[in-house]
């Protein structure tokens, strides 16, 4: 999984998101160990249809693991917030493309 990229992809802009993070991880000093792409215009996120019209833009939330030629291999898209994949779930996914 040496191969492997993390992204997050978040429709606030570079203050917001040093603002979430701070937020997140208040007193850790471990911050994420991931990439935290910046879509205010939501380009991104309108591409993959996750864009929700009744939280003024707040897309819902998602996962995909994407191989290397960029198909979708594994996704979990979720109307509540609160339900995400767990993270076996996902490394079960990369896993499954080698």
């Amino acid at each position: 999984m040496s191969d492997t990229v993390i992204l997050a992809v978040s429709v606030d802009n570079k203050s917001g998101l040093q603002k979430m993070t701070d937020s997140v991880y208040k007193g850790d000093k471990n911050n994420p160990n991931y990439l935290l792409l910046s879509d205010p215009g939501h380009a991104v996120i309108d591409r993959y249809g996750l864009f929700n019209p009744e939280t003024k833009g707040l897309p819902y939330p998602a996962a995909y693991v994407i191989d290397k030629e960029g198909i979708v291999r594994w996704e979990i898209v979720e109307v509540d917030y609160r339900i995400r994949p767990s993270n076996q779930q996902v490394l079960e996914a990369v896993k499954n493309l080698q």
